[in-house]
């Protein structure tokens, strides 16, 4: 097996990445220098949802797994994207949106929602995304789906009114992926995607570095 193509869904990290009102502000700063010490070092100070990111289940469900409780199988796998590019801000992505991808969901796909809204980082507008209906949830899980990434700030509603989606999805120790990016590039069927947490042990979330590969 040999890859023909990779595509990186991260976001960059620096200290103006955006983040979750209310989240602790990345602080990245140089520790030694060349010139100074003879090498480079950086101290690197921000929060565990931090640009795109996975959400342990612990994150909302207290009795959920940890990020590295999680393992690893949920964060690689299949992906299937979901074009909801119509949505507007505070749009909810509904049950009638996933229906034509329902018949081809089960318990190895990863949903990556695709709503265009990472061309709005560092805009206002970014904070003002679509989000997932609970119904549109609820159904995807039922099909065995896990695993659930966005483009987008947040998976719930922009205004913190619910956070359904969030308790839906770790009250079965899924996981959530949100600030993903670059969603449009990949123009190949059938992606793998990868988006692998760092190792902290006892932690809610983990920034990731994920992409889509395509094989030959």
């Amino acid at each position: 097996m040999r890859i023909k193509k990779i595509v990186d869904l991260s976001m960059d990290i620096t200290n103006s990445t955006p983040v979750y009102p209310g989240d602790p502000e990345p602080d990245i700063r140089p520790a030694a220098t060349i010139e100074q010490d003879g090498y480079n070092v950086s101290q690197v100070n921000f929060g565990s949802h931090t640009g795109t990111h996975v959400d342990a289940p612990v994150h909302i469900n207290k009795n959920g797994q940890t990020i590295d409780e999680a393992g690893l199988v949920p964060f690689m796998g299949r992906g299937m994207i979901i074009d909801v590019t119509g949505k507007g801000p505070g749009d909810p992505i509904t049950l009638e949106d996933i229906i034509p991808y329902l018949k081809r969901m089960d318990s190895e796909v990863i949903v990556l929602f695709y709503t265009g809204w990472s061309v709005f980082v560092g805009e206002e507008r970014y904070y003002k995304h679509p989000y997932l209906s609970i119904e549109a949830v609820e159904a995807m899980l039922a099909k065995g789906v896990r695993t659930f990434l966005i483009d987008a700030l947040n998976i719930d509603p922009p205004d913190g009114s619910s956070f359904a989606a969030h308790e839906a999805i770790t009250e079965v120790n899924g996981i959530i992926g949100e600030n993903l990016t670059n969603l449009e590039a990949v123009d190949f069927a059938d992606p793998f995607i990868m988006a692998l947490p760092l190792k902290l042990k006892g932690l809610d979330g983990s920034p990731v570095r994920a992409v889509a590969i395509e094989f030959i």
